[in-house]
C-alpha cells in the first residue's frame, strides 16, 4: 500500500504536524507512505520537497505564497482571517503525484501556494481530504466567522470586508465547484465532528462521502513530566499556580481569543500565588488591567512543548472557532487540564468537569469560572488522570493509524 500525504510543509505549523504524526504512524504500522511539502525543514528522507525543473518554476516557486494573497490586495477591509484564492499556476504537484504513483492521495492543508484549485480537479488517484480548517468548502477564507454562506454559495464576504455579492469570494467558490463536480474518487475528512458536519451542510461536499476521524499524537512524547522538573526545565517559579496559554500569533489573532481569557483573568481576585505564562508570542498591549504576572516565551521549540504542558496547572484555549486543537490534545496527554469555549471540536476532547471544562460560548465569566474550578479542585490527580486516558483511549498514534489504514484499504478496494 502507497500512501501520499501532500501539505505545504511538513513540520511548521498546527496542519504540518498533524500531517506529520500520521505520516510517522503510517511507517511505524509498515505502511509504505511519502510525503510531499512545499517547503521542507525536516531532514526527513521521506518527505519529499517539491523540486522544480525549470529555472522560471524554481522563481515561482520562492514566490508563490506572496503571490497567491496578491488577489486580496483590493479589499482596504479585509479582517486578519487568513484567505488563500490557490490560483497560482505552474504547480508540480501533479507530476509528483506521478512520479511516486500512490494507491492513496492524502491532501492536508494545501493553501500557500503549494497548489491551485484547478490541479486538486487533476488528481486522477483515490483521494482522502483531511480538512484542518473550512477553507476547503468556503469561498476561501479559513474560518468564516460564523457567516454559514458556504451551504449555498459566498459572495459578500465578511473576511474581506465586502458588501458586493459577485467578490472574489464568489469567484473562488464557483471555480471549486467546477474543479470538484465531477470528482467521484474523493472522500472528506472532518477532524472533529464538527467539521464535518460543516463539510456535509456545504454546498461543495454535500454530495460527497464524508467522514470524522482525527489527529494522531505520539503519547510517548506528549506525557507527563514532574511537574518540579519540567518547571526547572523551564526556569519557572516552583510554589505558584500556572495557567497556560498558547498558539501561533497567540495575541495578535483575534480568532484564538486572547481578549476574551484577559477579560477573565480580571474578573478573578487577584492572587499573587497564581501567573500566567504565553507562548508564541512575545508581548501584548493588552495586559494593562490583568490581575496576574505574565510570563511570555516567545515561540517555543515544540521538543519543549511537554514540558510546557507539564508545568502547568492548567491550559486556556479561547478560540473562537476551532476544529480539533493540537494545543488542547497535547495539553491533556500531559495530563494537564484544559479550559475551552464549548465550540468547534473542543467537545471530542475535553470532556465536561472530568478532564477540563467547557465554557458558554463567548463568555468570559463562564471562562473565568472554568479556571477558578481548575484551579481549586479537590481532585487534580482526577482531572489529570483523565485528560491523559482521553487521549489514551481515542487519539493515540497506534489507534488512529489503524482506522486510516482501515480507510485506505477501503477506498483501493
Amino acid at each position: 500500500m502507497k500512501i501520499l500525504i501532500i501539505n505545504t510543509h511538513d513540520i511548521s505549523g498546527g496542519a504540518a504536524r498533524a500531517a506529520y504524526r500520521l505520516h510517522q504512524a503510517l511507517l511505524e504500522a509498515g505502511v509504505e507512505s511519502r510525503m510531499l511539502v512545499q517547503s521542507k525543514k525536516s531532514a526527513d528522507e521521506t518527505v519529499i520537497g517539491r523540486k522544480s525543473i525549470t529555472i522560471a518554476q524554481k522563481a515561482v516557486g520562492i514566490v508563490r505564497p506572496q503571490l497567491d494573497g496578491l488577489p486580496t490586495r483590493i479589499y482596504n477591509h479585509k479582517t486578519k482571517t487568513l484567505f488563500s484564492p490557490s490560483w497560482v499556476p505552474m504547480s508540480s504537484v501533479i507530476r509528483g503525484i506521478e512520479n511516486f504513483d500512490p494507491d492513496v492521495v492524502h491532501l492536508h492543508w494545501i493553501c500557500g501556494g503549494m497548489m491551485s484549485i484547478e490541479d486538486i480537479g487533476k488528481i486522477k488517484k483515490p483521494i482522502v481530504w483531511s480538512l484542518h480548517d473550512m477553507w476547503a468548502f468556503t469561498g476561501g477564507c479559513h474560518y468564516d466567522k460564523e457567516c454559514g454562506k458556504y451551504v449555498t454559495s459566498c459572495g459578500s464576504c465578511s473576511v474581506l470586508g465586502s458588501k458586493k455579492e459577485y467578490d472574489l469570494s464568489r469567484h473562488v467558490f464557483l471555480r471549486k465547484q467546477k474543479a470538484f463536480a465531477d470528482m467521484d474518487n474523493i472522500i472528506i475528512i472532518g477532524l472533529s465532528r464538527w467539521l464535518a458536519d460543516c463539510a456535509q451542510k456545504s454546498a461543495l461536499f454535500a454530495s460527497k462521502r464524508v467522514l470524522n476521524l482525527p489527529n494522531p499524537i505520539d503519547t510517548r512524547i506528549f506525557a507527563p513530566i514532574k511537574k518540579q522538573e519540567a518547571r526547572m526545565v523551564l526556569n519557572l517559579p516552583m510554589d505558584k499556580k500556572i495557567i497556560l496559554y498558547g498558539a501561533m500569533s497567540a495575541t495578535s489573532d483575534p480568532r484564538k481569543g486572547y481578549n476574551e481569557l484577559i477579560k477573565a483573568l480580571r474578573m478573578i481576585p487577584q492572587d499573587s500565588d497564581t501567573e500566567l505564562l504565553v507562548f508564541g508570542s512575545s508581548g501584548s498591549d493588552n495586559t494593562l488591567d490583568c490581575n496576574f504576572k505574565i510570563h511570555y516565551l516567545g515561540n517555543i521549540h515544540e521538543d519543549l512543548l511537554p514540558s510546557l504542558y507539564s508545568a502547568a496547572d492548567v491550559m486556556v484555549v479561547p478560540s473562537l472557532q476551532e476544529n480539533l486543537s493540537n494545543a488542547i490534545m497535547e495539553s491533556l496527554a500531559c495530563g494537564t487540564p484544559v479550559i475551552a469555549f464549548a465550540i468547534g471540536g473542543n467537545g471530542d476532547l475535553i470532556d465536561h468537569k472530568l478532564n477540563g471544562y467547557l465554557a458558554e460560548p463567548f463568555s468570559s465569566a463562564d471562562l473565568a469560572e472554568g479556571i477558578s474550578c481548575v484551579l481549586n479542585s479537590a481532585h487534580p490527580e482526577l482531572l489529570a488522570q483523565n485528560a491523559r486516558e482521553k487521549v489514551l483511549r481515542c487519539f493515540d498514534r497506534k489507534v488512529v493509524a489503524k482506522k486510516y489504514i482501515e480507510l485506505y484499504k477501503s477506498v483501493i478496494r
